[in-house]
Parts: C-alpha cells; sequence; structure tokens
C-alpha cells in the first residue's frame, strides 16, 4: 500500500526534475548565443567566475571540479589553455606538495569582471519577463534547498 501512496509523488518529482531540467537547457542553449561568449567559451567563463569566488584567492583543481559540470581530465586540459592564455596562474599546494592549486591572474580577473558585467545584464533581460521578482527569490530559495538536501545525502 505505501508503494501505491508513493506512485503520485514519484511522479511530482519525475515532472519537477524534467521541468527543471529542459528550462536549464533552454537558458544554456539562449546563453551559448549570448556575445559576450565570443571572446571566451562559456564553460571557459565558469571556471572564471568560480575562481573569482574563492575565498583566498586559491583553490584546489579537484574543489574547484566539484562546482562544474566537467570531469577532472577535461578540467585539467582547460587550466592549462586558460594558464597558457593567461588568464589563471598555477601553484603546486602548500599543505600537500602532490596538488595543485590554481587562481585567476589580474588579466584572468579583469576578464571575469567585463563579461560578467554583460552577462548579467543579458541573464536579467532574458528572464526577467518570465517571473516577479518575488517569483526569483522563490526559485533561488527551492534550488538551494534542493542542492543542499542533495549535498547531505
Amino acid at each position: 500500500m505505501a508503494d501505491e501512496e508513493s506512485q503520485p509523488q514519484i511522479r511530482t518529482t519525475s515532472e519537477a526534475w524534467e521541468s527543471l531540467f529542459r528550462t536549464q537547457v533552454a537558458v544554456m542553449r539562449r546563453m551559448q548565443q549570448l556575445p559576450e561568449f565570443k571572446k571566451l567559451a562559456m564553460r571557459e567563463y565558469d571556471v572564471l567566475f568560480n575562481l573569482s569566488h574563492c575565498p583566498t584567492g586559491w583553490t584546489r583543481l579537484n574543489e574547484l571540479n566539484e562546482a562544474l559540470l566537467i570531469s577532472q581530465p577535461s578540467l585539467s586540459r582547460m587550466v592549462e589553455r586558460l594558464e597558457a592564455k593567461g588568464l589563471v596562474q598555477r601553484r603546486t599546494a602548500e599543505r600537500d606538495q602532490r596538488g595543485i592549486e590554481i587562481a585567476l591572474t589580474e588579466e584572468g580577473r579583469a576578464l571575469q569582471q567585463e563579461i560578467g558585467r554583460v552577462h548579467v545584464r543579458h541573464l536579467h533581460e532574458m528572464l526577467a519577463p518570465a517571473l516577479s521578482e518575488e517569483e526569483f527569490r522563490q526559485l533561488q530559495f527551492l534550488t538551494d534547498k534542493l542542492r543542499t538536501g542533495i549535498k547531505d545525502r
């Protein structure tokens, strides 16, 4: 009987996930067409964005990888490309000589901020017509709650 009662909940969970996923796909497709990503690929910008939020400025490669939807080998190659462009720098981890830490260079920070300023305006233009300010707050609350619930398991 408990299995029968859970079927509507399972369906609701599945439908909510499908809606969230399809919305994310639609938004990401539109974002890829934005002019700011002509200077730097969206995934590369995501690396710079995440590095810009590191409290000490430096983070281990594996910690950065947890925030991104990219494999560790792909991230390593991307960091090499960003380093060759002068946007990030690497060093041996202070606490563990086997680890690698990375940080933005001044040029990388400047590019992240330049793209970021344009990007938030374009995001607003794309998304603001769909929801009210209160609905955006609710959406943020719900997605934060969902992400926290997943991390806690």
